[in-house]
């Protein structure tokens, strides 16, 4: 129960039931619970813009849905995107990139990244042939991010990030990967099987592209890679594919 809770409370605004800084094995066994986390994201957004529609016309539901996605999770991941696209495109050694990432400004490339990023998810919001994609998108990101943690280098030496890589083991890769194929042919049936599928491909590129950069992933480097998981996931589900 406290590493669920840990779950929740660290990547998401979920009150906090437990008021003292987690371990980092607590942090480390968290990850296994993370696409339950976007699974439950994924249910609230897909309850809003249900009762939403019912008032206002798409495009003023896809601008209330994505700045509550943004609110419930504190943009934690949005922000690991703006620092991402800062430094791994404004630096010209691996040293000045990460030294760019730590920069808690936000520079030139940062804010085209995000508001093309912002853009790309209104788009494709209003464009959803299925609705389902509220659901999967948050519990594909998640899920994303499970597997970068584990499967990836870590850059730095010392950090959350650093402490949590050390503390996750294959039983959390497994039981977050059983909770997303699960709920995604629940809830999507093949499409949704075929949507992870894609989403696994979208990491392993994501992923590969950070280290031809930087010698390792980074906290900004977890969140970069949810958002465009996301961003991929909402777009297969504009495309009317089913099976």
């Amino acid at each position: 129960m406290t590493t669920l809770l840990a779950a929740f409370q660290f990547l998401t605004t979920f009150p906090a039931v437990i008021r003292r800084a987690f371990t980092a094995q607590e942090l480390g066994r968290a990850v296994g619970f993370f696409p339950l986390v976007g699974l439950a994201l994924g249910g609230v957004l897909y309850g809003l813009n249900s009762s939403l529609q019912l008032i206002f016309p798409a495009p003023v539901v896809a601008i209330f849905i994505l700045v509550i996605w943004l609110l419930l999770i504190r943009a934690l991941h949005f922000d690991g995107f703006l620092d991402s696209c800062d430094g791994l495109f404004g630096g010209f050694t691996p040293e000045r990139r990460l030294e760019i990432m730590r920069d808690s400004r936000v520079g030139a490339f940062g804010v085209a990244g995000g508001g093309l990023l912002l853009l790309a998810k209104y788009a494709t919001i209003i464009s959803l042939t299925d609705r389902t994609g509220f659901l999967l998108a948050p519990l594909f990101g998640r899920w994303a991010l499970s597997l970068a943690v584990f499967f990836f280098p870590y850059a730095r030496e010392k950090g959350m990030g650093s402490d949590m890589k050390k503390n996750v083991g294959i039983t959390q890769i497994i039981l977050a990967t059983f909770t997303t194929i699960l709920a995604a042919y629940l809830f999507a049936g093949w499409s949704g099987l075929i949507a992870l599928a894609i989403s696994g491909i979208v990491l392993w590129l994501g992923a590969a592209f950070i280290l031809r950069r930087i010698p390792g992933l980074t906290g900004d480097s977890y969140g970069a890679l949810c958002e465009i998981v996301e961003l991929f996931t909402l777009l297969f589900f504009t495309t009317g594919i089913t099976l």
